[in-house]
């Protein structure tokens, strides 16, 4: 495994979807019931780049976007953020960009994901082949990446790459149902995944579907440390998280808010957990800073957009009266 160390080069590579999120608005609102709509960047690896970028990193994202105005309104929008992508192709034909229609809504929230023929699925070995990984300081991955082919195979070619140029990989789980042909079919690639990356984040739910039982999640969690993985964080929602290395286990609580809705809390978690390790924070002050920003995206509206910056989060840490007990 690669040594941690190397994120101190705060220079990351991304490789996941970007999509458009069309928001119900004002904020409230029923997508049934509204008359207009926002826009924002959306899918979760460009939310993660793009937090990484407000937490004063720098992040490339390598995927495929569909050659029409919706790929060019994330393209323009991974441009306006500092997101560099000069590692996103365009893909011609019939295949469309990832489209979220989202509510800001924390009760009953509907989600409605396009993801049909998605141009991310379209990545192959070619795209990620002229990558200079050396370049960077680790790899990021989440789980919808591998869904489908023949971004699966790509992905996993990433990785080899990746290890090759000594990268840490860091992959979140992030198990969405509607993208996979089968449920045994997606455990048994996340499975396979997680056991060849350095840091595993992912909840109960995720974990106990990859161990293929609902009881034996954080078993499934610690077996990935004995693999030889060198973090692994078990997310449990409003209880929390259990976070696990080689030396030992800790438990953290959340940071209390007004939230607005559910979604968002898991790129940005990823985001400012990665951006304070690589600036040398303790991991147990790293998990915090990113239960804290988790916890800022749910109280504002989209999820790019909602990424807080390094000052806004240092602000909420200031002023908020701690986490909960873990």
């Amino acid at each position: 495994m690669a040594t941690l160390s190397r994120l101190s080069g705060r220079n990351f590579l991304v490789i996941g979807r970007a999509g458009m999120d069309l928001y119900a608005d004002p904020p409230g609102t029923r997508t049934e019931d509204a008359t207009r709509f926002t826009t924002a960047l959306g899918g979760s690896s460009a939310n993660i780049a793009v937090g990484l970028v407000k937490q004063g990193c720098q992040a490339a994202l390598l995927t495929c976007i569909s050659d029409d105005a919706v790929g060019r309104f994330c393209r323009a929008e991974l441009t306006r953020y500092g997101v560099d992508h000069t590692h996103v192709r365009a893909v011609p034909g019939e295949v469309r960009n990832s489209l979220a229609v989202v509510e800001t809504r924390l009760e009953n929230c509907q989600s409605v994901i396009y993801r049909n023929n998605a141009a991310d699925f379209a990545m192959t070995a070619e795209d990620v082949d002229p990558v200079d990984y050396a370049a960077f300081s680790a790899l990021i991955t989440t789980g919808t990446v591998l869904a489908a082919e023949p971004s699966r195979s790509a992905t996993f070619h990433a990785f080899t790459r990746a290890r090759t140029a000594g990268l840490p990989l860091i992959f979140d789980v992030d198990y969405r149902p509607y993208s996979w042909a089968s449920a045994q079919e997606a455990a048994e690639v996340y499975s396979k995944a997680a056991a060849l990356c350095d840091v595993i984040i992912g909840n109960d739910v995720e974990f106990g579907f990859m161990a293929g039982d609902p009881e034996k999640g954080l078993a499934k969690a610690r077996s990935l440390i004995t693999q030889g993985a060198q973090i692994v964080i078990y997310k449990m929602g409003e209880k929390g998280a259990i976070t696990l290395t080689p030396d030992g286990e800790f438990t953290t609580g959340i940071y209390p808010t007004a939230a607005l809705k559910p979604t968002g809390a898991g790129d940005s978690f990823l985001a400012a957990l990665t951006a304070a390790l690589a600036t040398g924070q303790p991991l147990h002050t790293a998990v915090l800073r990113g239960s804290a920003a988790a916890a800022m995206v749910v109280a504002r509206v989209g999820c790019a957009p909602a990424m807080p910056t390094t000052v806004e989060l240092d602000d909420f840490l200031t002023q908020h009266p701690g986490p909960t007990t873990g």
